[in-house]
């Protein structure tokens, strides 16, 4: 599968399991943006649609992130600038239907921390991004008994101009700060 902005987040637990495979759950994934809007405000939005899986090798710190964001799911609460966010000008939702990331390395830290390196693709385009994951917490799904659930919190730093993105440069932002939530059930 391919992996996008957002997701993001190998991880660390304390368990005895080699590798450990995860599916995103996509009600409670979240990647979402900020970039400067005219130098007057920081703009949010969000992509309401993601799917993707993760591998967890806890024997040797490490795994494997494969995420698909809908790039027509973006949403920042106003229809008519999400509209043109799906244009051409900017991500080109029709021609180019998914934002994808694939790690290429990931290092999980004995602090709950991360680091994920991997492939960022829009608009055609695939660039490496670095994403930073805070924090990892696992266990049992408190309202699902049995089921096993990861959560992280990732974010990363990418210039839209890298992917083609170019429109309306520079009155609105160059660079986009990157959040992830994500939380991943073990298969």
């Amino acid at each position: 599968m391919r992996n996008v902005c957002l997701a993001v987040a190998m991880t660390v637990s304390v368990s005895a399991y080699a590798a450990e495979e995860y599916t995103i759950d996509p009600f409670h994934t979240y990647p979402n943006f900020e970039i400067n809007h005219l130098g007057f405000s920081t703009m949010h939005g969000r992509f309401g649609k993601t799917e993707g899986e993760l591998i967890i090798d806890w024997e040797n710190n490490t795994g494997e992130v494969d995420i698909v964001i809908d790039a027509a799911s973006v949403d920042t609460g106003m229809k008519k600038r999400d509209d043109h966010l799906r244009s051409p000008d900017f991500l080109n939702a029709a021609e180019f239907p998914e934002i994808t990331y694939e790690s290429t390395n990931v290092v999980i830290n004995d602090d709950k921390t991360a680091k994920v390196e991997g492939e960022l693709t829009i608009m055609g385009v695939s660039k490496p991004v670095t994403l930073d994951v805070k924090s990892i917490n696992c266990g049992e799904h408190p309202m699902q008994k049995g089921t096993f659930v990861c959560g992280f919190d990732a974010e990363g730093k990418i210039k839209r101009s890298d992917f083609g993105v170019t429109y309306a440069l520079p009155a609105v932002g160059d660079e986009m700060k990157l959040h992830f939530q994500v939380e991943a059930k073990r298969n």
